[in-house]
């Protein structure tokens, strides 16, 4: 069963024209806008359908059409892969596994077969087999390019579902991406259900990767902000310091390299000198302050109705801070004491 056929059975009804959200009917080899004054035509391109407005895209449908690389080169050679496999890393997100297990109890509390959007999965994020090996939650697996998994070609910013169609949408490393992030929070919004969840992970305190398509950093608070019209139900930082020190170190010496195979002797021998730092983070994160200068964060949260105001949203984070800090004391004087005790 081809792709398309897959979501013929499971999701033709949910489908719109991503140009003015109107349904969308199959037409030979393509699907066609169900509204005269937009009759936008998208193929279907070896079973994956292409949902592209081009005029709010920074891609054609011609690109796909030409097989052209957009964003993710997923055809790397075997040889690379197979380095990537055993040379050690110098970063590790501590939380994704955690946090997509959460989400899968949240989903499968609220609805016998939850439905989950991921936008930018061509490829398997890292923990998403929590979600992916659940049998009853559904994955429907989008992204701007070509992949293993990609099971419609679609930009964020218009998202080519209808309204309150998914129980979830997860954007993991995507937001940095995307030239309007409130847009495509915006659009996320709107395809989720009433009770449906988001999760997402955007980096902070990361050197610009996967360039020219690299756009926007956002901070804790940002973060936050992003997604206030979503209850928060939890967030924080994926990686911490340590592992921003051994990148930054890494990209310190690759300034130097004007030459391909100097600049990949660095990253071997960096990645073989630095990698164990991020090990720190396992007790790093535990720390209030590591939040200011964590390599990333993510945010698990629920749609609302009401949208968090920035007066509200400075208030929160002077007492989540504050909190943090007397916390820590605690700690500390709890440890002091047992030290004492002990003597």
């Amino acid at each position: 069963m081809s792709k398309i056929d897959a979501l013929d059975e499971k999701l033709i009804a949910f489908l719109a024209c991503p140009a003015c959200k109107s349904s969308l009917q199959e037409q030979n080899n393509s699907l066609r806008c169900s509204d005269p004054a937009c009759n936008s035509e998208f193929p279907v391109i070896n079973g994956v359908p292409v949902l592209i407005n081009e005029k709010g895209s920074l891609f054609s449908i011609a690109d796909f059409k030409a097989g052209c690389q957009t964003t993710l080169n997923v055809d790397k050679a075997c040889y690379k892969k197979w380095l990537k496999s055993i040379i050690p890393g110098l970063g590790k997100n501590w939380m994704a596994e955690k946090n997509y297990g959460r989400l899968s109890h949240l989903l499968l509390r609220h609805t016998a077969k939850p439905l989950v959007l991921v936008i930018g999965g061509s490829i398997e994020g890292v923990g998403l087999n929590n979600i992916s090996r659940s049998a009853p939650i559904t994955l429907i697996e989008t992204d701007v390019s070509f992949g293993p998994r990609t099971m419609i070609v679609c930009d964020g910013h218009d998202i080519p579902f209808k309204d309150a169609s998914f129980d979830a949408v997860v954007m993991q490393a995507v937001l940095e991406h995307v030239v309007d992030p409130q847009r495509v929070v915006r659009e996320t919004h709107r395809v989720l259900k009433d009770t449906g969840f988001v999760y997402a992970e955007t980096p902070f305190m990361q050197p610009v990767h996967l360039p020219p398509y690299d756009f926007t950093r956002f901070t804790c608070l940002g973060h936050r902000r992003l997604f206030r019209s979503f209850e928060e139900i939890d967030a924080g930082a994926v990686s911490g310091p340590a592992m921003v020190l051994g990148v930054i170190l890494q990209y310190f010496l690759l300034s130097f390299a004007k030459r391909k195979y100097a600049r990949r002797i660095i990253r071997l021998c960096t990645s073989l000198c630095f990698f164990w730092l991020k090990y720190l983070d396992l007790f790093l994160l535990r720390t209030p302050r590591a939040v200011d200068v964590a390599a990333g964060y993510y945010f698990l949260g629920r749609k609302s109705n009401q949208i968090l105001s920035d007066r509200k949203l400075i208030q929160q984070s002077k007492r989540t801070r504050t909190n943090a800090f007397r916390s820590n004391c605690t700690c500390n004087r709890r440890r002091w004491f047992h030290r004492r005790a002990s003597c």
